[in-house]
């Protein structure tokens, strides 16, 4: 079976989550767009769109298309070469309709397992839950006559454990997309001992495709990027506590001092309780949970964030894209407040952003925002400048900032010490990849 032949009959499990809407959209762009050429003219794709919601599924349909067309939109010389058979299609507002009309008709909205039985090719994103994730695959494996791949999107279960408990024996691997899959360019591709060779040749050609980067992981749960993320989201947790014990503030202010250092401090996209939110409180204690067993020298574990659960504060994102309060509460998708989980209540930053921004104190003078830095032709330069002026300056926001700085770095070697990460490049690749930070862990700053 080729690659084409591959792609034709395909399905996505948790097609209206957060990751699975973008591998579909990105599966169904792939798919269409293989149509066109000359030697699959005759060729028939289907792509079942699976989830248990209709209500979701019915929400991800109207994604699609919006999403469809936008694409449309930026490629319309391709699109010109795809369709130069049909006379009838003029005007560029034709074709996009047209382009769009094709690739939403190969989409099946499905909320039943059968229309996977006839698939050659499953992506699997559903909840991080190792026992649903065995029981779907084996459920399809055993009934589909076609030995199908799975493709599995989980950001923590070992690959090896749902190959042997699911039985596939090396028809199955990590093919981890980051948040969101339709931009994020990053994925992290998962052997175990027993893929097999031509698997991971489709799932190369696939991520080239899709003009994505891949960084190979060992097989150990959470891999490299929630290997770096959960410890150093769990840094950040702790740090806050610390603060709150011993320098006589509130934890909301904490929260505050920390999210803010972690953000602004360290020129990363997002402070830490904010990324944490994004992911979900839900996700990120899950994935501990998944993680924990399998280290032997640290306890992956925070009781706060099953407080926050228990108090039904989850985080992520509602179906509108909008970010739900988590650690922090949101206006217009900026924190304006943070969560004092003893208080059982929002706290202002109105109320307490002055006293907090006294207590970090002076930022070096060259501190800029993550976007001014990131994007910056000079970003090495900027950056080199930065932490030497971080690394003289005696505020209490600077040590913080140094302390946590060192710290990533410690989780960076000890993913390359556990083999978990191949070299120091693969970390720093995930983190400025899959994270957008500005520059990887492992650095001389």
């Amino acid at each position: 079976m080729n690659y084409a032949e591959r792609l034709q009959n395909v399905t996505v499990l948790g097609a209206a989550g957060k990751m699975g809407s973008g591998i579909l959209l990105l599966t169904a762009i792939e798919m269409v767009d293989s149509s066109f050429l000359p030697e699959n003219k005759d060729k028939r794709f289907v792509l079942n769109a699976m989830d248990i919601s209709d209500e979701a599924l019915s929400g991800l349909m109207k994604y699609l298309k919006v999403q469809v067309t936008k694409i449309a939109e930026k490629k319309m010389v391709l699109l010109r070469k795809m369709y130069k058979d049909r006379k009838d299609l003029i005007e560029n507002g034709q074709i996009i309709d047209e382009y769009v009309f094709d690739v939403m008709n190969i989409v099946r909205p499905v909320t039943t397992l059968e229309s996977a039985y006839k698939s050659n090719l499953i992506f699997e994103a559903v909840a991080e839950n190792a026992d649903l994730k065995i029981k779907i695959f084996k459920e399809i494996d055993e009934n589909n006559p076609n030995k199908p791949w799975f493709f599995t999107n989980t950001s923590s279960v070992p690959i090896t454990k749902l190959e042997n408990e699911a039985n596939l024996k090396g028809r199955i691997l990590g093919f981890h997309f980051y948040n969101p899959p339709a931009v994020q360019k990053l994925v992290e591709l998962i052997l175990t001992k027993n893929t097999d060779k031509e698997t991971e040749e489709f799932a190369l050609i696939y991520a080239k495709k899709l003009k994505k980067k891949i960084v190979y992981s060992n097989d150990f749960a959470g891999f490299i990027g929630n290997g770096h993320f959960m410890r150093d989201a769990l840094y950040g947790i702790n740090k806050a506590l610390e603060l709150a014990k011993n320098e006589n503030i509130s934890i909301a202010e904490a929260i505050y001092i920390v999210d803010k250092i972690s953000r602004d401090f360290l020129i990363r996209p997002m402070g830490i309780f904010q990324l944490i939110d994004y992911v979900g409180i839900d996700v990120c204690s899950f994935i501990m949970d998944v993680m924990n067993p399998y280290l032997d020298d640290e306890d992956l574990y925070s009781p706060e964030l099953h407080k926050m659960l228990e108090l039904g504060v989850k985080g992520g994102q509602l179906s509108s894209g909008a970010q739900k309060d988590g650690f922090l509460k949101y206006d217009g998708g900026k924190p304006v407040a943070a969560y004092d989980f003893e208080a059982k209540k929002y706290v202002d930053y109105a109320d307490i952003q002055a006293k907090c921004d006294e207590k970090i104190g002076a930022a070096p003078a060259t501190q800029k925002p993550w976007k001014a830095v990131n994007f910056n032709k000079q970003k090495s330069d900027i950056l080199t400048e930065y932490f030497r002026e971080l690394n003289a300056t005696d505020s209490f926001g600077c040590k913080l900032a140094i302390d946590y700085l060192h710290n990533s770095k410690q989780i960076g070697k000890k993913l390359v010490s556990m083999n978990i990460a191949k070299t120091d490049e693969d970390v720093n690749t995930v983190l400025l990849t899959g994270f957008y930070h500005a520059y990887g862990p492992i650095n001389n700053y």
